[in-house]
């Protein structure tokens, strides 16, 4: 170091250089001469010349010129930006700091405009070119602006929001904060800007964005490998930033996801979840036929794979396309079932992740309060049934980001730029799931007005801000969405609604009873009597959760936030009644709240009992906010209790792990491509009983054949009748009906010149190639049944029973 200083300064300027001999000399003489004419306004000052171990003159420059106030801090090798600023900024004494480029790209003339500034109340002013008032002289070439505008853009959304030009190299800082923030910095290179504005925003030092005059001067030391290490300091950057209590956390979701599919997860194509019914079947195929669709540039919104010759429309299907086809390289190169189960996997841990970020960020700051409620709504007993079966209403990681998007609207600041991410969210969460978007946008409709009812201050300032967002939002969505809704609603295959009887809703015991799958208080019997079947026990919180939930309610009422939870809780909970509520344990019979909604566009559609999804995040957040009262309260016997009353609420609720038992095997005919040879272009392969909604094992076939035959019949929603109701599965024929009905019943009816006539007809309208007849239950009534519409034995080969009705045509 040379030159001396004795005290403080009133101001001190900091110039990183490196191999800088040529424009130093000119930058130090006009900072210096401007600081001398100017000493009344900005007092006394030095320059620190932070020297990145530069291999020509620059050091001389600084030595030669024999002014104390002018010194030189030198660093042993050349380790970038960072390590110069963070020598020079700990070697000033000035009450304030001023970091410039050597380049003096802006005048220090500037400098009065950020002393301004500064003397308004903040802790930093920085140079900016890119607010309203900035001037720029001469501009970069047009490929560096676009990387620095883009460069700018990420940092924004990574590391200091709300700053738009981190880079511009002219900032002033309070002395003392300053030496803080480059102190604690660990940034060698260009990122230490970020990194240091980063340290302001966490210490709430406010930090002031001025206009200046700029003018890019050459022999800029910014290479173009520069930018890429910027975008590697900001991933360290961001990396740092993550607490390791969040990481514990995320770890500790994705270990309760593989325990819940345990059973599958090890052996995916081998093993299969029965309490999902069909539904592994049709989720299997939902993804093979996606990747399929994409590794040969085929629609993706429509096959004839299933339901052959009319096909499928898979958008109006839950094909799951915003996941099907990331998944689609898996999928192909490790099958349908390795994909979905991992895909199931990473989902409810990447929605238990979205949940407890969205509770940080927006009710409690408590890790372990957060925790408790994100699990709650994460992996409450409804979403451990549909875990079974339903990976739309798993993988909700996109919720919670939609929530705080909306939640940001409300406060009015970027109100543009939240509404095009709330639109694109929205549009990538229709090609999730369209219902659980539509329950989602239910239960914010309720906490909305529950909220704006017990602050309309809040309301009178959130309204316009929100609409005008949602506005924009839906301009930004529906564009995507168009075309794939129009052919959902109007495309080949379309339908107009699902009919689910006359009543899906809750009964009020399944709202107070426990599920199957609960490990410790699990009644598989009461259960399935409470509920459609395994896969929608939508309810089933328990009346330990229930009760808790209510005291904590009484206990906190006096806050705004535990009232808005509680009526959403509580008005879900009614309207997942259904259209008809009967009074436990009686006859009576009354209109459900659900009714008034039941026969409009959408809700037509809704399994109601599942509305009853929206209390699990409303119920975590009301957790989520005691666990974070009682462990702040002073008193042992209050903390103490208050958690014992948390654990015996959740203990009954803490899932098993889902069954899983052995696959049936594939047969060999299909395995070994014994198939091919009976099935010409055109043409299908019917199995005996054709595949639907109840036994669609044959779906499973097709994908260990890799798709390269078509069946008809299958499980799916397509229309039916004039009116074109969505049902499950192929429209019935009267071959398929008895087909059926011999395979649950064993009982053969008379079979005569008729019904081989209408048989002869339905094969036609299949393009049957070969009818296949596979070991099962009622086998031999079934083949009995088969030969007679044949009119000729089976053969058995490759483990089935094969007709090739090609023969003696």
């Amino acid at each position: 170091m040379s030159g001396t200083v004795t005290g403080a300064v009133d101001l001190s300027v900091v110039i990183p250089a490196y191999n800088e001999e040529r424009r130093l000399g000119p930058t130090l003489d006009a900072v210096t001469a401007y600081l001398a004419d100017n000493e009344g306004r900005f007092g006394s000052w030095e320059v620190v010349v932070a020297d990145d171990g530069s291999t020509d003159g620059t050091g001389g420059l600084v030595t030669d010129r024999g002014d104390p106030r002018v010194r030189l801090v030198a660093g042993d090798r050349n380790r970038g930006k960072g390590h110069a600023l963070r020598l020079g900024v700990a070697a000033t004494r000035g009450r304030r700091v001023l970091v410039t480029d050597a380049d003096l790209a802006a005048p220090i003339e500037e400098l009065e405009q950020l002393d301004k500034a500064l003397g308004e109340g903040g802790a930093a002013a920085i140079g900016s070119r890119s607010v309203p008032g900035a001037t720029i002289a001469r501009r970069q070439h047009r490929v560096r602006e676009l990387l620095g505008r883009a460069g700018n853009l990420l940092i924004r959304r990574i590391a200091v929001p709300g700053i738009r030009d981190t880079q511009c190299g002219f900032k002033l800082f309070e002395g003392d904060q300053a030496r803080e923030a480059f102190a604690a910095s660990r940034l060698s290179g260009w990122g230490i800007d970020v990194e240091v504005l980063q340290h302001f925003r966490r210490r709430d030092w406010p930090v002031a964005e001025v206009p200046v005059r700029w003018s890019h001067q050459t022999g800029s030391k910014v290479g173009p490998l520069d930018y890429l290490r910027v975008l590697a300091e900001l991933g360290r950057l961001k990396a740092r930033s993550v607490r390791p209590a969040d990481l514990f956390a995320a770890a500790l979701f994705l270990l309760m996801a593989v325990t819940l599919y345990s059973g599958r997860l090890f052996g995916p194509a081998h093993r299969y979840l029965p309490d999902s019914l069909q539904d592994q079947n049709q989720w299997e195929w939902f993804f093979a036929v996606t990747a399929d669709s994409v590794a040969h540039l085929r629609n993706p919104l429509f096959t004839d794979l299933q339901g052959f010759p009319d096909g499928v429309n898979l958008m109006a299907n839950t094909v799951m396309l915003g996941m099907s086809v990331p998944f689609a390289p898996v999928t192909l190169a490790f099958g349908p079932a390795v994909s979905l189960s991992v895909c199931m996997t990473l989902g409810l841990a990447a929605t238990a992740a979205a949940w407890y970020w969205l509770i940080v960020r927006r009710v409690v700051r408590h890790r372990g309060a957060a925790f408790t409620g994100a699990c709650l709504a994460a992996l409450a007993p409804p979403m451990v049934s549909h875990a079974n079966a339903h990976p739309n209403f798993v993988i909700l990681f996109v919720i919670p980001l939609i929530v705080d998007r909306a939640l940001r609207l409300c406060e009015g600041t970027r109100v543009r730029r939240d509404g095009i991410v709330l639109g694109l969210m929205a549009a990538y969460q229709i090609f999730l799931g369209e219902e659980p978007l539509l329950l989602a946008a239910m239960g914010m409709a309720l906490f909305a007005a529950a909220y704006g009812l017990v602050r309309r201050d809040v309301a009178r300032e959130a309204w316009r801000p929100l609409l005008k967002g949602l506005l924009i939002a839906a301009a930004v969505c529906l564009p995507i969405v168009a075309y794939p809704l129009y052919w959902q609603f109007a495309g080949p295959q379309s339908y107009k609604s699902v009919l689910h009887g006359d009543n899906a809703g809750n009964s009020p015991l399944a709202l107070i009873s426990f599920a199957e799958r609960s490990l410790f208080a699990g009644d598989a019997q009461k259960a399935n009597a409470l509920s459609l079947n395994p896969t929608e026990q939508n309810a089933f919180y328990g009346w330990p959760l229930l009760l808790l939930a209510f005291g904590i309610t009484v206990r906190l009422w006096e806050h705004a936030l535990v009232k808005a939870l509680a009526v959403t809780t509580a008005a879900a909970a009614l309207l997942s009644l259904g259209p008809k509520f009967r009074v436990p344990l009686t006859d009576t019979v009354y209109p459900g709240p659900w009714a008034p909604l039941a026969h409009l566009p959408l809700f037509e559609s809704v399994i109601e009992g599942r509305v009853a999804m929206i209390c699990a995040p409303a119920l975590g957040m009301l957790l989520a906010i005691a666990v974070a009262r009682i462990t702040a309260t002073g008193r042992v016997g209050t903390l103490y209790g208050g958690l014992l009353a948390v654990c015996l609420a959740l203990l009954p609720l803490v899932p098993a792990p889902l069954k899983a038992e052995d696959r049936a095997p594939v047969p060999e005919f299909i395995t070994a491509g014994l198939w091919k040879s009976y099935v010409r272009d055109g043409e299908s392969l019917v199995p005996i009983p054709l595949p639907d909604p109840g036994n669609a094992e044959a779906l499973h076939w097709q994908t260990a054949a890799h798709l390269g035959f078509k069946l008809p019949g299958g499980y799916f929603n397509g229309p039916y009748g004039p009116d074109r109701v969505g049902i499950y599965g192929a429209v019935p024929r009267h071959t398929s009906n008895m087909l059926r009905d011999v395979s649950y019943t064993g009982s053969l009816p008379a079979l005569g010149k008729n019904w081989r006539a209408q048989a002869r007809r339905d094969f036609a309208d299949w393009h049957a190639g070969v009818l296949v007849l596979a070991p099962q239950q009622h086998e031999e009534p079934l083949r009995e049944a088969v030969t007679k519409l044949v009119g000729r034995p089976g053969t058995w080969t490759g483990g089935v029973w094969v007709w090739d009705l090609h023969e003696g045509s």
